[in-house]
């Protein structure tokens, strides 16, 4: 067995032709701003990424470059700012505490990202509109939403049959608890039906499915990493260091779907002789997830 390579960007490729058209439709450009507070390093990197893939949209992007002492100042200015559509924050833009108080300051009619309590209580609810009436779509986080896409291509989305949820019988070990990725993608895989074993260095819980309920349920677990990584048909990692043991291809099931999404490498080489398919990266969707969010956050946001 050879695994099947998957590009981001080529995934990527029909999300950004339907932000295009979105663009189109709303018959204005878009404008989005970031805030970064790094001169180098992977948000750097990201905030370069977004700006262009923003750009080849349609949406005009800036990125502002506040000190950590003025971020909160520069968010308030933004949200105040009637020609600003969305905005992104890219981290760190000080440090761990104070970043998660300043994702609740971005209005969440703006936030891009999805990464607001707003929005995040409709995910942990399992609450996929945000009006009763199912006309609303709520704003998923742009990183995990865009993994989940990865893995539909890879096949993931289409296992179980007609009738049972989307992602029934599947078994995932998410090897990150963040609350930027690694915790709502377990969220989001959870929903969809599938069992989630979720590490980190606080040892690991598991997602249980929102099978026969509303939404998923979280409780504690003795699996280790061995365990883990042997049931699992998908294996998804973000460990942001070098030091991390890299995953083999003796832990892992025959035919497993893996995805990376560090910017470290946490994969040998060996996983490719043993897994389905590899994702080697995410970073494409991501913008690509984001910058469909800030249309539909325009759309909601557009006068009737």
């Amino acid at each position: 067995m050879s695994a099947r390579l998957i590009d981001a960007s080529a995934v990527a490729d029909p999300f950004r032709a339907e932000t295009r058209e979105g663009v189109a439709r709303l018959g204005r450009r878009l404008r989005v701003v970031g805030l970064l507070t790094q001169s180098e390093g992977p948000a750097n990197t990201y905030a370069a990424y977004a700006r262009r893939g923003a750009e080849d949209a349609g949406i005009a992007m800036e990125v502002w470059k506040p000190s950590p002492g003025e971020v909160a100042a520069a968010i308030r200015e933004a949200n105040a700012d009637p020609s600003v559509d969305g905005i992104f924050l890219y981290y760190p833009l000080t440090d761990p505490v104070e970043d998660r108080w300043l994702r609740e300051l971005v209005d969440p009619r703006k936030d891009v990202e999805g990464m607001h309590s707003f929005w995040s209580r409709l995910l942990y609810e399992n609450r996929r509109y945000v009006d009763d009436e199912g006309k609303l779509r709520a704003i998923l986080p742009c990183t995990p939403l865009g993994i989940v896409k990865l893995l539909d291509e890879a096949g993931l989305g289409v296992r179980g049959t007609s009738g049972r949820a989307r992602l029934d019988g599947v078994v995932a070990c998410v090897i990150n608890r963040s609350e930027i990725v690694g915790r709502p993608l377990s969220a989001m895989l959870a929903n969809d039906g599938a069992t989630v074993i979720s590490l980190d260095l606080a040892g690991a819980v598991v997602f249980e499915p929102a099978i026969g309920r509303r939404a998923h349920v979280v409780r504690d677990t003795d699996h280790d990493r061995a365990q883990a990584l042997r049931d699992a048909d998908v294996v998804i990692t973000g460990v942001p260091s070098r030091d991390f043991p890299l995953v083999t291809a003796e832990e892992i099931k025959p035919g497993a779907i893996c995805l990376n999404f560090s910017e470290f490498r946490n994969f040998d080489d060996s996983v490719l002789e043993v897994a389905s398919a590899f994702i080697p990266r995410v970073g494409p969707m991501t913008v690509a997830m984001a910058t469909r969010n800030l249309v539909r956050l325009a759309a909601l946001r557009a006068p009737d």
